[in-house]
C-alpha cells in the first residue's frame, strides 16, 4: 500500500447485538485479507477485542471512516488461541453476571445488573446496571474484586442504552434503530408527535424503552424546509441533513454558527435518557 492510498476498511460486530464498526485495516494487510464471516482481533474502545468481520457498504463505511492515526485497527486474524480465550471469557462473563445478581439480592440494593462485559486482554470486569437513582456500590464491587481476583468497573446506562445493549425489534417489525444505525440519542420531544398529526397514545409513541420513539424525527421537515431533515421548524436550522448528523447535533453548535436556535432550547429539557 502507498503512503497516499488511503487504509483499507473493514466491518466488524464485536456483539451479536449492536451496529457493525469500522476499522481500518492492519498494516501490514493480513494474509489472506478478512472476508465476511472471519473472526479478527480489533482495538476497541476497551481495548483488544475478538469480533466477527460482516458486509461492508463502501459509501457507508467512507461516512464512517476512522482518522488515519485512530487506535480503532484491526490487529490480526484471530487465531485458534484468542478464539478459545473469548470463549472462556464469555463463560466468566456468565458465571460473574450470575454471583454479582446474588450479591445485589442480598444486599437489597436499588439496582438492575444487564450485562457483564470482559475486556479481552483480562484485566478488569465491566459490569452495566440501570437504577433510578445513586446507589452505593461500593462494598459490592470490594466482594466482586475479591471474588474474581480482577478490576471492577460498574457503569451505569440509561434505559435507552439498555434497549441499544440488548435489542429488539420496534412496531414497524424493523431491529431497533439504535442497534443498527443510530451513533447517539438525539433529543425527542411530544411535540414532534403533533406536528405530524400522530395519535398521542403513549403505548404507540413509545419504544422498547418506555421513552419517545427515536423515530419520530426522521419525517420532519427541517427549518430550512429540507424534508426528512429530522428537526420541524424548531429553530434556524443550516444543516441541510438535519440536526444530529454530519458531527452536529441540537446544542452542540453543529448546525449553523450557533447550533440549533432554539431546537436546542426547546427540546432538551423533554429529552429522557
Amino acid at each position: 500500500m502507498s503512503a497516499s492510498e488511503p487504509a483499507r476498511l473493514v466491518t466488524v460486530k464485536l456483539t451479536p447485538v449492536g451496529r457493525a464498526q469500522t476499522f481500518l485495516a492492519a498494516d501490514p494487510p493480513t494474509d489472506p485479507p478478512p472476508i465476511p464471516g472471519t473472526q479478527v482481533v480489533v482495538q476497541a474502545d476497551n481495548g483488544p477485542a475478538v469480533g466477527v468481520v460482516v458486509r461492508s457498504f463502501s459509501a457507508r463505511d467512507e461516512k464512517r471512516r476512522p482518522a488515519a492515526d485512530s487506535p480503532h485497527k484491526v490487529v490480526r486474524l484471530a487465531t485458534r488461541d484468542d478464539i478459545v480465550a473469548r470463549m472462556k471469557h464469555q463463560h466468566r462473563e456468565r458465571e460473574a453476571q450470575r454471583i454479582a445478581m446474588l450479591k445485589i439480592r442480598e444486599r437489597g440494593l436499588g439496582m438492575k445488573l444487564k450485562k457483564v462485559e470482559q475486556v479481552f486482554d483480562g484485566s478488569k470486569l465491566i459490569f452495566y446496571f440501570t437504577a433510578e437513582g445513586r446507589v452505593d456500590f461500593r462494598e459490592l464491587v470490594r466482594e466482586l474484586a475479591s471474588e474474581f481476583r480482577t478490576r471492577i468497573e460498574m457503569r451505569q446506562i440509561g434505559v435507552r442504552d439498555e434497549a441499544k445493549m440488548i435489542g429488539g425489534y420496534g412496531s414497524c417489525g424493523r431491529p431497533l434503530c439504535c442497534t443498527t444505525f443510530l451513533t447517539s440519542f438525539e433529543p425527542i420531544s411530544i411535540k414532534m408527535a403533533k406536528q405530524q398529526d400522530l395519535s398521542l397514545n403513549p403505548s404507540k409513541l413509545s419504544g422498547l424503552c418506555g421513552r419517545l420513539k427515536c423515530c419520530l424525527r426522521y419525517e420532519l421537515p427541517n427549518a430550512k424546509g429540507v424534508v426528512h431533515g429530522g428537526c420541524g421548524s424548531e429553530g434556524g436550522c443550516d444543516n441541510p441533513s438535519g440536526c444530529g448528523t454530519g458531527g452536529g447535533g441540537c446544542g452542540s453548535g453543529g448546525c449553523g454558527s450557533g447550533g440549533c436556535g432554539s431546537c436546542s432550547r426547546s427540546l432538551a429539557p423533554n429529552h429522557e435518557e
